[in-house]
């Protein structure tokens, strides 16, 4: 008996062994967009899970899906937290200029393309101008929204007072009505600085969350009660902890982790990445100012944006616009990430707004306006210096 117990034990641990070798292996950390970041209380991390629960919860009609939408969960259109791709594009549409939506009476600004059984669609309205929004990535967020005003207006230069052919402007706007200003804010003429959406138009994570849960899904909270579909105030479908839970998830993601840094055709790059003023508009560093999340406080990070709103040219000019932006201008958006953006998007990229660029030098070459410059300066790199630029660029 005693040898057969023996035997039996070592079987065990060969098999455990053997079935150890097959375990598929932890992705690096910087190979992964998604996870929390270094530094979180007990209690935070409790609230970041409970996010990231929320953030992968799917809707149905009986939780109060639709009866229009774009999507049925949070994760659908940002897997693994990183960017979408055509089949989770959205579709915006109604504003030409800065003097307001003019089709919000027949569903703007957003097309909910889906509907429950027994429901129609939405179909564009003639004469609307519209532009495609593709998901962006939602890691480092929380970095993004504790940069202080102060430096973002000193980023600004709305007069090219340097000459540099660049005048990135603040997107200032009023509050929505449950949008609470930070105690550092400033304000112009009772309007505040938006840093969030493809345009800036969301204030704060709160107001982007609000937005994504009523707009992307048709889902009603005490922060907005209207129902998109009627256009009524109905009761709540989501709980104001479930909405504070998916903020607090998406102020503590990680940010991205660059990677190969020490890479000699890296580092040429981010050299030429310099050189050709790119960094004038996606501006490596920035800080935090205070932040009640300790982990966020007076933190430096490099996230390659200004937050700022640029006249991007022709090319991508939509004819479409929300706030009082133009409709050639988009906020820079951060790079950060950007090497990571195939895993998520079906193994190829889907850039710029609309994800009409399918690799990250078409995407330069789509750039016009003030980065028409830069764009120039690209072109005209050899064909080695290019390789090193784009491959810096996928290692952010």
């Amino acid at each position: 008996m005693t040898t057969r117990f023996f035997l039996f034990n070592v079987v065990c641990v060969l098999i455990m062994v053997s079935c150890d070798n097959f375990e598929p292996l932890l992705p690096e950390n910087e190979e992964v967009l998604d996870g929390e970041m270094e530094g979180l209380t007990l209690a935070q991390q409790a609230e970041f899970l409970r996010g990231d629960e929320a953030f992968g919860e799917v809707f149905t009609s009986s939780k109060g899906l639709g009866p229009l939408f774009n999507t049925n969960s949070c994760i659908s259109c940002h897997a693994g937290d990183g960017k979408g791709h055509p089949f989770t594009t959205l579709t915006r549409f109604g504003q030409s200029d800065n003097t307001g939506n003019q089709f919000l009476d027949v569903g703007g600004p957003q097309l909910q393309h889906r509907a429950l059984p027994g429901y129609q669609p939405e179909n564009l309205p003639n004469g609307a101008t519209f532009s495609k929004f593709t998901p962006p990535a939602v890691t480092g967020l929380g970095f993004l929204q504790y940069v202080t005003d102060e430096d973002i207006l000193a980023m600004a230069d709305p007069n090219d007072s340097d000459g540099d052919g660049i005048s990135g402007v603040v997107h200032w706007m009023a509050l929505k009505d449950f949008v609470i200003p930070a105690s550092n804010a400033v304000s112009q003429n009772g309007m505040y600085i938006h840093r969030f959406g493809k345009k800036a138009v969301a204030y704060d994570l709160l107001d982007q969350t609000v937005g994504a849960y009523n707009e992307d899904m048709g889902i009603t909270s005490t922060f907005n009660l209207i129902d998109t579909y009627s256009g009524l105030s109905i009761d709540p479908e989501v709980s104001d902890n479930t909405i504070r839970d998916v903020v607090a998830y998406l102020q503590t993601l990680k940010a991205p982790v660059p990677r190969n840094q020490n890479d000699p055709k890296v580092i040429n790059g981010k050299s030429l990445f310099s050189q050709i003023n790119c960094a004038s508009c996606h501006i490596p560093t920035l800080s935090t100012g205070y932040s009640p999340i300790e982990a966020l406080s007076f933190k430096e990070f490099n996230p390659y944006t200004d937050l700022l709103l640029h006249d991007m040219g022709s090319n991508l000019d939509d004819g479409y616009t929300e706030g009082n932006a133009l409709t050639s201008e988009w906020r820079t958006p951060p790079l950060w990430g950007l090497g990571l953006s195939e895993s998520t998007q079906g193994g190829r990229y889907f850039l710029l707004h609309d994800g009409r660029a399918g690799s990250i030098s078409e995407a330069i070459l789509l750039h016009g306006g003030e980065a028409e410059n830069s764009k120039n300066q690209f072109v005209n790199l050899s064909e080695n210096e290019k390789e090193d630029l784009i491959k810096f660029l996928e290692s952010l």
